[in-house]
């Protein structure tokens, strides 16, 4: 947390072994957050998911909603203006200033919390109807361990009929194929490109480039689909649905985005 006012990155000297979870901080940098939503475009991308995940909760009939990687804001803002009560929480506080100041230009106020995932219920209290966690965020932990016990902090925050929305990019299609990106959904700045500069089975680095010449990186775990579901049903999730850019049906290979929907319910 020491570092969260820096300016710059910091990837050490040899970026390619920075492999931890909790190197984020370093990442998501004042000066890389302020350019945050270039890259997502709010309208753009309000338009290419629709009312997706809006229509996920409402036909679950959930309300109370934990945005557990709000990031600057975008979900929560959607999600608050269709009607739910939601609670934004992040990691790093940058995003979590950034995402208020979002709400506050749009007269809604953020109810926020500062909670690292590992422990989110030390710090975020009570009982939730649903957990989103998008962005391709859950892609920052590194150590399976991490993932466990994130994925178990969720599950426990979650009603007993509670449902975790989870996306992740399509590495399997980036490990098995090489990239290619139709950039319709997530990330939708039409001067901006997000592309991976190295891959292998335990890194993904993306460099982010911007109008005004500037770059910052992320360094990311490339979860696999199969992997990242065995996660979900080792944890205790019931019924695990994935979409492809948001589509039921899809070729593997396509979406740039799968979205898990986990179910904590039992069904027979």
């Amino acid at each position: 947390m020491d570092d969260i006012n820096q300016k710059q990155q910091d990837f050490g000297d040899n970026p390619l072994e920075t492999r931890k979870t909790d190197h984020y901080q370093r990442e998501y940098v004042q000066t890389f957050v302020e350019k945050w939503d270039e890259l997502i475009d709010w309208d753009a991308r309000a338009e290419s998911e629709g009312h997706f995940f809006i229509d996920i909760l409402k036909a679950r009939g959930k309300q109370r909603v934990l945005d557990a990687a709000t990031g600057t804001g975008f979900h929560s803002v959607q999600l608050l203006k269709a009607g739910f009560d939601v609670t934004s929480a992040d990691g790093n506080a940058e995003m979590l200033t950034k995402a208020f100041e979002n709400a506050r230009e749009r007269n809604l106020v953020l109810h926020t919390a500062h909670a690292d995932w590992r422990w989110l219920n030390k710090d975020v209290h009570g009982k939730f109807d649903a957990i989103i966690c998008l962005g391709n965020s859950f892609t920052h932990l590194f150590d399976e361990n991490d993932r466990r016990r994130a994925l178990a902090e969720f599950y426990a925050a979650l009603k007993w009929d509670g449902i975790l929305i989870l996306d992740q990019r399509n590495y399997d299609g980036m490990l098995d194929h090489g990239f290619s990106s139709k950039h319709k959904y997530y990330y939708c700045g039409d001067q901006v490109s997000a592309e991976p500069e190295h891959i292998d089975d335990g890194l993904a680095r993306f460099c982010y480039s911007f109008p005004d010449g500037s770059q910052f990186h992320l360094n990311m775990f490339p979860l696999r689909k199969a992997y990242t579901r065995k996660l979900l049903t080792d944890v205790g999730f019931q019924k695990i649905k994935t979409y492809g850019d948001f589509q039921e049906t899809y070729q593997e290979n396509d979406p740039d985005f799968f979205v898990h929907v986990a179910e904590k319910n039992y069904h027979e």
